[in-house]
């Protein structure tokens, strides 16, 4: 420290200003003392007036540290740390955009001043533009790594540029396999390209070299996320959160994963916190909204996405939301607002497509058919070709399940398998009346509803490559005791969904049609729905929706022709071998019949009749599929042919479904 009143040398001043600006992040009082006594004896060294300043923004007091920012930055308009400090400070006393043209000076001046970048994004992020902030974090990122060698690598990265940060990076984890900067980079070129599963190896890896790394850390539940992985995730969340409470990406993670295990009382209460502090954030009021429709607050939901459409008139998936709510149609204003933005150059994709099924919506309440099939049809071309999807895995899959699940492979494993009765399964094509049965069971005393998990997908993906063999060939190695093991794991995965404590819980995955073999060999007495409806209601009722992932067969006509004809005869093959073991609920039949198809189904699932699975509509539990709204109303009829009136085009549609267009009802 320089003396008070004493001369000072230019190293002893050098020494003392380095020591200051030491103590600003351990100790920011110590630092405004030291700063102080620097600006006694030098009254106009400007890295002294800098390190008070911070000081004093670092003590709460950023009115204080602008009186000496503003005319030091006037001073020097060069000094990118200067311009970091100014931005910050104006950031604390909630003048954002005077923050982010400060802090975008400040990154023009110095492009590596990392500090500068994330709080750039944190105003950006406040300020509404979210695509500017991940950019800003991107950059954020980049200029974080340190290593030479990795420089280029995280420079293609920020600069989106995938395929060479890949390579780059796969020839240095070559040499330096245990390099956590670099699996964390390479975790996040993998994410990008939704590689989500190999990013989970890579990040365990890293957290296990590393496990205080919090970026990796952060990822690692990102990735569990992107997986369906949410009750694996939440653990590593609620651990970020422990560090920081008041991180954004932590607490949206937590929503998101939040979500995912259905709690959405906390969903809100967290989203709530959010939009307190950042009222301009477009995708938070998205999200609040469907976390609203969960839980059956339409007319909140309504007003959620009308304010997100308020700050982002181009976010088509708030339009979709909207329409797909069914609470009421969009209105001629909101039709001409979609048709102004779909005449953006500049349109994002996803809100191209969104908006073309918003709109699709919009004609179809309004009986435009034509134009309705034109704009759904658009909507699903646009999704289609961002997709890798091969309709021949299926049909493949479904040969090879014929030849392995024979009635007497499972004579000879007759039982084995968990012997838990707590399951029910309700499998077949999405758009089929799944969410109308889990409504109907989920009414009953004894049964509790959840919504479509991915356990069982996952399992049996993991199942892949176990000994060198492939699924569903693998489950041939696996004894009593695996399959046995297998049935605990799926309930163990499932407990965080069971929040009610009834007997029985449902699992609504309308893919697990696939894995009926599975289900059946390691968890024998769960009970087996499979939800069935006209292939061309079915069919084209999926073509219209926009899932938010998976279901990537849906958007081509002839390949849902395909599908469907695929699952009619897994399951036929299924009736065959395990006589009894699927009850089959005909959508229509259910619709037209409903009491006697109730009692059916209840009398399957060894429950006794009860009155509330007839006023299943009366239900307040969170349903947080696309048919929510309309399982809270009572049965009607309406939908059941609103195909008829798309008939003219469904020619592919029904090319592809074959002889199952006709005997669709038992194969």
């Amino acid at each position: 420290m320089v003396a008070a009143g004493s001369p000072a040398s230019a190293g002893a001043l050098n020494a003392a200003v380095e020591h200051a600006s030491a103590l600003l992040g351990p100790d920011p009082s110590a630092a405004r003392a030291e700063a102080a006594a620097i600006l006694k004896v030098a009254p106009g060294d400007p890295r002294a007036r800098l390190i008070l300043a911070s000081a004093h923004r670092r003590l709460g007091d950023p009115a204080a540290a602008l009186g000496i920012l503003v005319p030091l930055a006037r001073a020097y308009p060069r000094a990118a740390h200067t311009q970091y400090e100014l931005g910050a400070s104006r950031a604390a006393r909630g003048q954002t955009a005077a923050a982010i043209e400060a802090l975008r000076q400040a990154v023009s001046l110095n492009r590596d001043l990392a500090e500068a970048w994330r709080a750039l994004g944190d105003q950006l992020f406040a300020d509404g533009d979210g695509p500017g902030a991940e950019r800003a974090f991107a950059e954020h990122q980049r200029a974080t790594i340190r290593d030479p060698a990795l420089k280029d690598a995280a420079e293609d990265l920020a600069a989106g540029r995938l395929s060479p940060a890949e390579d780059r990076l796969r020839t240095h984890l070559r040499a330096r396999p245990n390099d956590v900067t670099a699996l964390r980079l390479m975790a996040d070129v993998l994410a990008r390209l939704e590689r989500h599963g190999d990013a989970e190896t890579l990040l365990a890896h890293a957290l296990a070299l590393d496990p205080a790394h919090d970026g990796a850390r952060f990822a690692y539940a990102t990735a569990l996320f992107h997986q369906q992985k949410a009750a694996e995730a939440l653990p590593h969340v609620e651990r970020l959160l422990a560090l920081e409470p008041e991180s954004v990406a932590y607490r949206n993670l937590l929503a998101a994963c939040l979500s995912l295990t259905g709690d959405f009382n906390r969903v809100i209460e967290t989203n709530d916190s959010l939009l307190a502090q950042f009222p301009k954030q477009a995708a938070i009021w998205l999200n609040q909204g469907h976390a609203l429709r969960a839980v059956g607050r339409r007319q909140d939901a309504v007003m959620a996405y009308r304010r997100a459409l308020d700050l982002a008139p181009n976010l088509g998936d708030a339009y979709w939301s909207l329409a797909n709510l069914k609470v009421e149609p969009l209105s001629p204003r909101d039709e001409a607002t979609i048709e102004t933005q779909l005449r953006r150059a500049d349109l994002a994709p996803m809100d191209r497509l969104h908006l073309r099924y918003a709109l699709g919506k919009a004609l179809e309440d309004r009986g435009a058919h034509q134009g309705a099939f034109e704009n759904y049809a658009a909507a699903a071309g646009l999704r289609r070709q961002s997709l890798a999807y091969d309709p021949d895995e299926l049909t493949d899959f479904v040969a090879r399940s014929k030849a392995r699940f024979t009635s007497s492979f499972f004579a000879d494993r007759q039982g084995a398998g968990s012997p838990a009765k707590d399951p029910i399964f309700v499998v077949g094509l999405p758009r089929s009346g799944s969410t109308l049965i889990e409504q109907i069971l989920a009414s009953h005393s004894a049964v509790e509803g959840t919504m479509e998990l991915s356990d069982i997908g996952i399992m049996a993906g993991g199942l892949r490559g176990v000994g060198g063999g492939v699924y569903p060939e693998i489950l041939t190695a696996l004894d009593s005791a695996a399959l046995a093991s297998l049935g605990e794991v799926f309930l163990d995965r499932t407990r965080i969904q069971r929040r009610l404590g009834r007997r029985h819980f449902i699992d609504k995955m309308p893919n697990n049609f696939r894995h009926t073999g599975f289900i059946h060999l390691i968890l024998p007495n769960a009970r087996i729905i499979d939800a069935r409806r006209h292939p061309l209601g079915a069919c084209f009722s999926a073509f219209k929706q926009h899932f938010a992932q998976g279901q990537a067969f849906s958007y081509d006509l002839g390949d849902l022709g395909r599908y469907y004809r695929d699952y009619v005869e897994l399951m036929v093959h299924f009736d065959a071998v395990l006589p009894g073991r699927v009850h089959r609920v005909i959508y229509e039949d259910l619709v037209e019949n409903t009491e006697a198809e109730i009692r059916r189904l209840l009398d399957h699932c060894g429950l006794p009749f009860e009155a509330g699975c007839l006023n299943f509509h009366q239900n307040d539990r969170a349903v947080r599929t696309v048919s929510s709204e309309q399982v809270r109303r009572p049965i009607f009829r309406e939908g059941l042919d609103q195909w008829r009136s798309y008939e003219p085009w469904l020619g592919p549609l029904k090319h592809a479904l074959g002889s199952a267009l006709e005997d669709w009802r038992t194969g």
